[in-house]
């Protein structure tokens, strides 16, 4: 399971003891300021936030109430180290910006409730997909299902055929033949789609630009993304972020790519062993 990645501003001695409660449960990414942790989330997959009671000032609560419009999809969270009445009137103020989750580690049971708000990352994207496909995929194998499980949750960081296949651990030419062979679209069309969902999800974001986007999902370039887009869809960026919210890029995906094959996948398997395939494993 893949630890989740946290942005935070935090004091000195927070520091220390959220890394201690964070191991083998979350990564920090430390900002010596709210601007460095928001540049954090911008350049990188975060699951949450986590500010400081006690480090967030007065001219900071602008700037959060931004952020938790900007990133609605990266949950803030105070953290409470010590309770006193600066520190409440403090947590009042961070609430009216938006920040509505506040865990008390001033009190042993607050760590413990630290480690289980961030244990896991989450997986919007991947779930609220799947729900969507749920219909197409219901009496689908459950190795078809885990194939677009995987392409969705490794989309931002996997680019071509070559290295999905590695994570799958099945042979390249054996993973793309068995879908030809079934006349599905390619691996490498899925995973395409799947991308761009990700870039849907993310524009949601006001917060995100789209060289921010392009980055996030490991273009060379905001050029290369646009050009990617326009041979996809026909579409630049922009037209893209204008056209095709997330929820239209779900169901863009399943007419294109699963309801005219919605037959077909009910009996495909993507890693089952296809004669012509000399008798190698892909299990």
């Amino acid at each position: 399971m893949t630890a989740a990645t946290v942005a935070a501003v935090l004091e000195p001695d927070e520091r220390l003891r959220v890394e201690a409660a964070g191991q083998g449960c979350f990564r920090v990414l430390h900002g010596g300021s709210l601007e460095e942790a928001i540049r954090h989330v911008r350049r990188s997959p975060v699951d949450v936030m986590l500010l400081s009671v006690h480090r967030c000032g007065e001219s900071d609560l602008p700037r959060v109430a931004q952020f938790v419009r900007e990133f609605p999809h990266v949950p803030a969270v105070a953290l409470l180290s010590r309770a006193d009445q600066a520190a409440h009137d403090r947590i009042l103020r961070l609430g009216a910006s938006g920040v509505h989750e506040v865990v008390d580690v001033s009190v042993p049971s607050g760590w413990h409730r630290l480690r289980s708000l961030l244990r896991e990352p989450n997986t919007p994207v991947v779930a609220r997909v799947m729900a969507a496909l749920d219909a197409d995929l219901r009496e689908a194998p459950p190795d078809c299902r885990f194939f677009f499980e995987v392409v969705l949750r490794r989309a931002p960081d996997v680019r071509t055929v070559q290295v999905l296949a590695r994570v799958l651990g099945v042979v390249p030419s054996s993973l793309m033949s068995r879908f030809y062979r079934s006349r599905l679209p390619s691996p490498k069309t899925y995973l395409a789609f799947a991308r761009l969902l990700h870039a849907a999800y993310l524009f949601r974001c006001g917060g995100l630009s789209i060289a921010d986007v392009a980055n996030r999902l490991d273009y060379s370039s905001p050029q290369s993304f646009g050009r990617h887009l326009h041979t996809f869809l026909g579409v630049t960026a922009g037209e893209f972020r204008r056209r095709l919210p997330f929820e239209a890029a779900i169901e863009r995906f399943r007419q294109r790519l699963l309801a005219p094959h919605r037959d077909r996948l009910l009996a495909f398997h993507p890693f089952g062993t296809w004669p012509g395939d000399h008798g190698q494993s892909t299990a």
